[in-house]
């Protein structure tokens, strides 16, 4: 079957809309697709992203290949973004930091509404506090408590600097606690140095999860709207009493300036991907929920999450660089 634009039936979305391309002109896509995961290979992030990359490669009919780009708080992907052609071939994993980082920086490297091509929301996360079984803290108000009577002496990592860390600090402003973040380069060297008891608590996503059924863990409390399902008895911060929220919902975007057929058919092979059995099977894995928005939204939704960056930002007095 050709691999053209115009084949929208090869993504179960509907009818050929798209015109097909002028005489001479290359089809779309004629060679594999780069896709930056700015994370540690093995995390929730990671997991997530090659199972729908996989799955979205057969509906455009070219690889997509996953890049690992750690570091920078989730931001080295948005910052390759910038010097990348708009052609299709480069595409990157976008978490709440690209909106965080300008906000923090006295000349931002970029505009994150003006300089990306903002496709489509795919997923949200799962996370919460997660303590090594042997520690003596059982639930969440315990470690708030000895946190709260021993300042600045509790640590607890994150995936990044002001990632999961702004979950973190708005609790320690809502019950009065100094404690101190360590930020890692993704989940695996997180929960590595807690595994180890070079930390003592773990501020994460759900890439906890497996260990935490295996009993090598131990969730105190997540900063989901609702309970997770495979961990009903762990609960949120809001029913504790704490008013944060953390689900940090991400998707894909390309360099400014792509065209619009090509969004398109990147659009329509990943919302396919997106709610294949196979990738909803990767997501009941980690409690993520799916959600979804199309471009037009997605575009939308990266303005008030500029916006609420910069707010976050002067609200929880975070360092300007």
């Amino acid at each position: 079957m050709p691999q053209a634009l115009t084949r929208r039936a090869l993504l179960g979305t509907g009818p050929a809309l798209l015109p097909l391309p002028a005489i001479g002109q290359p089809r779309w896509p004629d060679r594999p697709i780069r896709v930056f995961v700015p994370w540690t290979p093995g995390g929730a992030t990671d997991i997530q992203m090659r199972s729908v990359c996989e799955i979205a490669q057969r509906h455009l009919g070219q690889p997509i290949v996953v890049e690992n780009r750690p570091g920078a708080s989730g931001t080295l992907g948005a910052m390759a973004l910038k010097d990348a052609k708009p052609d299709g071939y480069t595409l990157s994993q976008m978490p709440q930091g690209v909106f965080r980082m300008p906000a923090m920086q006295q000349k931002p490297q970029w505009d994150p509404v003006r300089d990306f091509t903002w496709i489509l929301r795919m997923v949200g996360y799962m996370g919460g506090v997660v303590v090594r079984p042997d520690a003596p803290w059982q639930t969440m108000p315990a470690l708030v408590d000895h946190a709260r009577a021993h300042p600045g002496t509790v640590n607890y990592g994150t995936p990044g600097a002001n990632t999961t860390e702004i979950q973190m600090r708005q609790l320690g402003r809502l019950v009065g606690v100094d404690w101190v973040a360590v930020p890692f380069r993704g989940a695996a060297p997180n929960l590595q140095a807690l595994l180890s008891g070079d930390i003592h608590a773990s501020a994460e996503t759900s890439a906890w999860a497996d260990m935490a059924l295996e009993g090598r863990l131990r969730p105190l409390a997540i900063w989901n709207a609702e309970r997770a399902r495979r961990f009903p008895a762990v609960p949120t911060f809001r029913e504790l009493g704490w008013d944060v929220l953390g689900e940090s919902s991400y998707g894909i975007a390309g360099p400014r300036g792509m065209e619009p057929a090509v969004v398109r058919a990147i659009h329509d092979a990943f919302r396919a991907a997106v709610h294949d059995p196979q990738h909803l099977a990767v997501l009941a894995r980690f409690d993520m929920p799916v959600r979804y928005l199309g471009t037009e939204e997605f575009a939308n939704e990266a303005v008030l999450l500029a916006e609420e960056a910069r707010r976050l930002v002067q609200e929880l007095g975070l360092k300007q660089v």
